[in-house]
């Protein structure tokens, strides 16, 4: 089994990405205000404008990287562990999502490097802006264009129901890998993480949706 540190460094970053994906919702959904793209706009260019924003940028790589690293280096771990496959089972509903964490991870990981190229690489002047942008910051045109691509839409909608497999058992785990998974309030826990896990999915899968069907 993978140290006791490695599991609290891990739930911690997971718990902090966790907190971001609410706050990148919380803007994305401004995309569907029907304003033609105001208010996402405003809210960009605060973010953009943001000394404290900018920082945080930089936590949320941190963040990303340590996430990452340390969820490989736990897979590794639990696989020297029990290096013969289980003949039983285990049918518990943890252990099931548990036992595809690395994969949805790795689909998740390839689908950021697509996310990253679209829309932040744009910004950092490494992608020339697309769709009509007026300069590297004007992501609203941007936006429209990549979604209203049936393919792109179609594999980050695929991509955000992966993820909520993952926060689905990332969330309990995180509370366990604290200590805090009491029979008593486990079960409080589980619904909670499951409620997140699919408003973070279905949230971000509406925004391609109204792109491609309804824009």
């Amino acid at each position: 089994m993978a140290s006791l540190s490695h599991k609290y460094i891990m739930a911690a970053a997971g718990v902090f990405l966790m907190l971001f994906l609410v706050s990148h919702l919380a803007t994305n959904l401004l995309l569907l205000a029907g304003d033609g793209g105001k208010s996402f706009d405003n809210a960009v260019e605060f973010l953009l404008t943001n000394p404290a924003v900018k920082i945080m940028e930089y936590v949320l790589f941190a963040g990303f990287i340590i996430h990452i690293i340390i969820g490989l280096i736990i897979e590794v771990h639990n696989r020297k562990s029990r290096p013969v496959s289980y003949h039983v089972s285990v049918k518990s509903d943890t252990s099931a999502f548990s036992k595809f964490m690395i994969h949805s991870g790795v689909i998740i990981f390839i689908f950021l490097l697509v996310h990253l190229y679209h829309f932040f690489f744009v910004k950092l002047g490494l992608v020339e802006p697309y769709g009509g942008a007026q300069s590297a910051h004007d992501f609203y045109p941007m936006v429209v264009e990549t979604f209203k691509n049936p393919v792109y839409s179609i594999g980050y909608i695929i991509s955000f129901l992966f993820l909520g497999f993952h926060l689905k058992h990332a969330f309990q785990s995180a509370f366990q890998s604290f200590g805090l998974n009491h029979d008593k309030y486990m079960p409080a826990i589980k619904f909670v993480g499951t409620v997140y896990a699919l408003i973070i999915a279905l949230g971000f899968s509406i925004i391609p949706l109204y792109f491609m069907l309804i824009y």
